[in-house]
């Protein structure tokens, strides 16, 4: 007599998708694929004392394990008028990011930080797309900002580092 047992093990998927609306999700998966944010004043003729709002929503794919996503920024970003920039990073509940939506969020970056300021925590994003995290971003042009500003330009990015759980 004897019994006998198998199993078949299949190790899970992990993967996140972005969108600057909330709505329409895709890969971005390098630098050079990069999701251009949408903020609500022209980031391209920023004068002294601006702020300027946008969203980045991230979920997971389905099928997909839960993770965690850790938001980076990146060390270019302090180059030509980033020197100059301040911003800070929340989560907020809906897909409306402005000066209410962002004052009410969550904390991720605290305002007022350099551009290459990283978060220091992890959001968390459920399996088969179950949740979305909704980034407001506040990119700001303070009034104090040097004449030496006028003309300079920068193209900041951000990475969604995202690992599963």
């Amino acid at each position: 007599d004897s019994e006998h047992s198998q199993a078949t093990f299949t190790a899970g998927r992990f993967g996140i998708v972005g969108s600057t609306n909330g709505t329409n999700f895709s890969e971005h998966a390098t630098s050079g694929s990069a999701a251009t944010l949408n903020f609500q004043v022209a980031p391209t003729a920023m004068p002294p004392g601006t702020t300027t709002y946008a969203l980045y929503s991230v979920t997971t794919l389905n099928p997909s394990v839960a993770g965690t996503v850790n938001l980076r920024a990146a060390e270019a970003n302090s180059a030509g008028l980033g020197q100059h920039l301040t911003y800070g990073v929340r989560t907020i509940t809906g897909t409306t990011c402005n000066a209410s939506t962002f004052a009410a969020g969550a904390e991720v970056v605290p305002t007022g930080r350099a551009l290459t300021t990283s978060a220091t925590g992890n959001q968390i994003v459920q399996a088969n797309n179950g949740n979305q995290v909704n980034y407001c971003f506040a990119v700001t042009l303070p009034q104090t900002a040097p004449s030496t500003a006028q003309g300079l330009s920068v193209t900041a990015r951000w990475e969604f580092v995202a690992q599963s759980t």
